[in-house]
C-alpha cells in the first residue's frame, strides 16, 4: 500500500496535531507527555528555513522565559549519527532565548521523523507563526520541491496559500544578489523586489525605491516606466504565442532564473540567464540531483 495518501495528510496539520493536541490517526505514533533535555542535548536542524533570528526579540523571550520558564515544549527527533543528541524540528527560537535566559533544561517532544518530515514540518510551523522573511519561504519552497518532489499545488495545499503565491514567492529566487540582501535586511519588501523583477536596471532601481521611501504602488510604476530591454534583444520576444509565454514563466519559477525561448522552425533554443557563478553552481547541483 502506498505511503502517499498518509504522508501528504500530514502536511499542514500544524505543530498542534504533531505535539498532541489534536486527533492523531497514526497512533502507532503517540506523541506522549513531555520530557525534559538539556539545552546542551540540542541542535539545530539543518532543514530549518528560518535563517534570521531577531536579536531584540530573542532578549524579550529570554527574559519571560528567565521569569516563567518555556511553556511550550520543543519538538525534537534523535539526532542521525549523533549519539545522546536530539535535532530542533521546531522552537530553536525558544532554544536560543533560554540559553540566554541561562536555563539549563527545556520540555520537550520527541518524535520519530524521517526528513522529508522534519523539512515539511519546519516550513509549516514557521509560516504559522509568520517568522519567515519571504526570501526564507521561498528557499523553503524550493528545497521541499527539489529534494522531496513537491508540486507548487502541494506545497500551496500544505501552508494554506494560494498556488500563485508560492509561484510569486520563488519568483524571487531569481532577484540579484544584491536585491535578495536588502529583503533578508528588511530594506525591500517581497512586493517592491517582485516589482522589480526582471528589469535589467532592478538594482539601480531598488535603491531608488529605498532612497526615496516609494510604496509597492509606486515602484511598479517606476519599473514600468524603465527601460525592460537591452540592446541585444531580438523583436521575436513580442511575437511569441501564449504557449510559449506560459512556458517561459513556468520554466523561470521552476528554476528561480528567468528563462527564455526562441523557437525556431521545428526547434529552436532555451536560454537560462544567471547573475553570478554562485547561481550557477546551484542550477548545476539541482540539475545534477533530478539526474
Amino acid at each position: 500500500m502506498s505511503e502517499e495518501p498518509k504522508r501528504r495528510s500530514s502536511l499542514g496539520r500544524g505543530l498542534s496535531a504533531l505535539l498532541g493536541d489534536e486527533p492523531q490517526v497514526e497512533a502507532a505514533q503517540p506523541a506522549g507527555p513531555p520530557q525534559r533535555l538539556p539545552v546542551s542535548a540540542l541542535t539545530p536542524s539543518p532543514f530549518q528555513p528560518r535563517r534570521v533570528f531577531d536579536e531584540a526579540a530573542l532578549d524579550d523571550l529570554a527574559s519571560s522565559i528567565a521569569e516563567r520558564g518555556v511553556l511550550q515544549p520543543l519538538l525534537v527527533r534523535r539526532a542521525p549519527n549523533m549519539n545522546g543528541i536530539y535535532e530542533i524540528i521546531a522552537g530553536e527560537r525558544r532554544w536560543r532565548a533560554a540559553q540566554r535566559a541561562q536555563v539549563h533544561d527545556v520540555p520537550v517532544v520527541v518524535r520519530e521523523m524521517d526528513d522529508r518530515e522534519v523539512a515539511e514540518v519546519a516550513l509549516v510551523e514557521n509560516l504559522q507563526r509568520e517568522d519567515l522573511n519571504a526570501l526564507e519561504e521561498a528557499e523553503g519552497y524550493r528545497r521541499l520541491q527539489d529534494e522531496f518532489q513537491h508540486t507548487q499545488e502541494d506545497l500551496a495545499k500544505a501552508v494554506g496559500k494560494s498556488r500563485s503565491h508560492v509561484a510569486n514567492t520563488m519568483r524571487l529566487l531569481g532577484l540579484p544578489e544584491e536585491l535578495k540582501d536588502m529583503v533578508q535586511d528588511g530594506a525591500l519588501s517581497a512586493g517592491h523586489a517582485r516589482a522589480l523583477l526582471g528589469n535589467p536596471n532592478a538594482v539601480d532601481l531598488a535603491r531608488r525605491v529605498v532612497d526615496k521611501g516609494l510604496s509597492v504602488r509606486e515602484t511598479e510604476r517606476l519599473a514600468k516606466a524603465a527601460p525592460r530591454t537591452t540592446a541585444h534583444a531580438t523583436p521575436k520576444a513580442s511575437n511569441k504565442d501564449a504557449d510559449c509565454v506560459a512556458l517561459e514563466r513556468d520554466l523561470t519559477t521552476l528554476l528561480g532564473l528567468k528563462v527564455s525561448i526562441d523557437v525556431q522552425g521545428s526547434g529552436g533554443r532555451l536560454t537560462v540567464q544567471y547573475q553570478n557563478l554562485e547561481q550557477l553552481d546551484d542550477l548545476l547541483q539541482r540539475l545534477g540531483r533530478q539526474a
